[in-house]
């Protein structure tokens, strides 16, 4: 990684306003460095738009969280509630709407950042949990110290340490339970029952704990995932940096896939049509309800978008003798998908291997671990038994900074690299399409579901025509909900903001009217505007 070559005082490098306007040309400068080793360099044929790809630079996220300096100013969480424009079924489990946590930091230079914590109900913890676990961490950010990104974002990730353990080997186990005679009975009695039964179904010997403490430990990564968004925006946008640039520079727009839920054959059709006239090329089928039925579906769409690319998402529903069935049925009608991800149960390694030799030898198909890819164990485990050719990712299961090392980790092993979604707006799938814009290593790329949505909560962000993104923003991710407008001026007028207990005086010109700090202000224009909407 290239050196960034400057450094500061350690308790006096906080971003403010008035030091921004003074150096931030000169910042930019400074960071905006060749990286000939970073991973701006993995460009694989990818989703990324080749007519807008830019010359490979890198501000070196590494190196900018070990010298920038974090001051939280407040943190927030509030519930994030979106209506569906109708209820999407995956696989059995269907979901009526949208109910996330959206994340806002602000930092002592005024400079805020935004993150969104995806809660699917049968995944991850409900939304009051959630919203109690953003609470707490947000407590925490606002009372700390000053301290580099780099350990603010560790202390997040040992409040919140879930993919790390998300495998639930035994070892981890125990250490997740308090050191006592009971807790290393109970482990050593469920790991050995979950053994012998993961021996009986797959015919091979998971060291897999047990699904519900899986669940347990792994309900904790969209939260840290949320709070890393929202710290890596604010300190992009204290920089006055898009994090597509902060990310590798690759390019500033990509392509996505749209995706067609578990549905009828004759919905399906519908959604092929209209996906087919908005101009999307790739579309991703979720199925592994029925052989027959889902046969059924891929004809449809077929018929509704000739010409599309297919990317079939079992979600674990399939057996190993069904999912090579399916690809011999489809192989049979001239339906041949491009990946068929995730087609038998996440421990079912045998399986997969098997459905993945088949799929790539006979078919010239790419099988895609999703589930079966909870930590970098699993991902190691992968890559070097051979046993699939694409690894799935998101930011809700590993976060912004596990994103990175997985890159990291897959870039010379020779498989390709998909980045997908949950239930999530645009605050989300933005991060998630800068950082893969950015990157531009991801072979396969679906971030659609905002499509989904029956409102668009997100203001300013990225830009959509069809299956293109555009990350027109000049700083962060660019995008904000429309809360943040009147909470955060009318909070500053009322004189009402604190930083660690303090109650800060009414600011005028950006400068704290009390203290005479620059950097935490208002501008007069932006009191005017305060003064008509109190008057409304």
């Amino acid at each position: 990684m290239a050196s960034l070559g400057f450094c500061c005082p350690t308790n006096s490098f906080l971003f403010s306003r008035s030091s921004m306007v003074n150096h931030r040309s000169n910042l930019q400068t400074r960071f905006i460095v060749s990286s000939s080793t970073s991973s701006s360099e993995l460009v694989t044929q990818s989703a990324v738009s080749g007519s807008t790809e830019r010359p490979r630079t890198s501000l070196g996220l590494k190196n900018l969280t070990e010298i920038f300096w974090v001051d939280v100013h407040c943190a927030e969480g509030r519930p994030l509630n979106v209506g569906l424009q109708e209820p999407v079924t995956v696989g059995c489990s269907r979901l009526e709407k949208v109910e996330n946590v959206a994340v806002r930091v602000e930092l002592s230079n005024g400079c805020v950042g935004w993150g969104e914590v995806s809660v699917v109900p049968w995944v991850t913890w409900d939304q009051a949990t959630a919203l109690e676990e953003v609470r707490k961490a947000c407590e925490f950010l606002s009372q700390g110290s000053p301290v580099t990104l780099n350990l603010v974002l560790h202390q997040i990730s040992e409040m919140f340490p879930g993919s790390e353990f998300a495998s639930v080997r035994r070892g981890a186990a125990l250490k997740c339970l308090r050191p006592s005679i009971e807790g290393i009975v109970f482990v050593g009695i469920l790991s050995s029952i979950y053994r012998e039964k993961s021996k009986e179904v797959y015919g091979s010997e998971s060291v897999s704990i047990g699904e519900n403490m899986i669940c347990t430990l792994t309900k904790q990564v969209p939260v840290r995932a949320g709070l890393e968004m929202a710290l890596v925006d604010a300190v992009a946008n204290s920089i006055d940096v898009p994090l597509w640039r902060l990310f590798g520079g690759v390019s500033d727009s990509l392509s996505t896939a749209a995706t067609i839920p578990t549905t009828s054959s004759a919905k399906a059709f519908d959604l092929a049509a209209k996906y087919c006239k908005l101009g999307f090329k790739t579309l991703e089928i979720k199925l592994g309800r029925n052989v027959n039925a889902d046969i059924e579906v891929l004809q449809a769409v077929r018929a509704a978008h000739p010409n599309c690319l297919f990317i079939l998402d079992a979600n674990e529903g399939y057996t190993s003798k069904e999912a090579i069935e399916v690809l011999h049925k489809l192989n049979e009608k001239g339906v041949i998908p491009t990946v068929f991800e995730q087609p038998v149960h996440r421990d079912d390694w045998r399986g997969l291997g098997d459905v993945s030799n088949v799929a790539r030898h006979k078919y010239g198909v790419s099988v895609a671990a999703d589930e079966s890819c909870r930590d970098l164990t699993d991902i190691k485990k992968l890559m070097e038994e051979n046993l699939v050719d694409v690894i799935n990712i998101k930011l809700s299961k590993f976060g912004v900074l596990g994103i990175l090392e997985i890159v990291e980790m897959v870039k010379k092993s020779g498989l390709e690299l998909m980045i997908d979604s949950v239930a999530e707006t645009r605050l989300a799938t933005g991060v998630a399409g800068h950082l893969a814009a950015g990157l531009g290593c991801f072979r396969y790329v679906n971030i659609s579901t905002p499509s989904l949505l029956s409102e668009d909560p997100v203001v300013g962000g990225y830009e959509v025509a069809g299956s293109k993104y555009k990350f027109v923003n000049s700083r962060g991710q660019g995008g904000f909900l429309k809360w943040d407008i009147f909470s955060c001026v009318l909070e500053s007028y009322l004189g009402k903001v604190s930083v660690k207990g303090r109650k800060l005086g009414v600011f005028r010109d950006g400068v704290n009217a009390s203290t005479k700090e620059p950097g935490m202000g208002l501008s007069r224009q932006a009191y005017y505007f305060v003064g008509l909407v109190i008057r409304l």
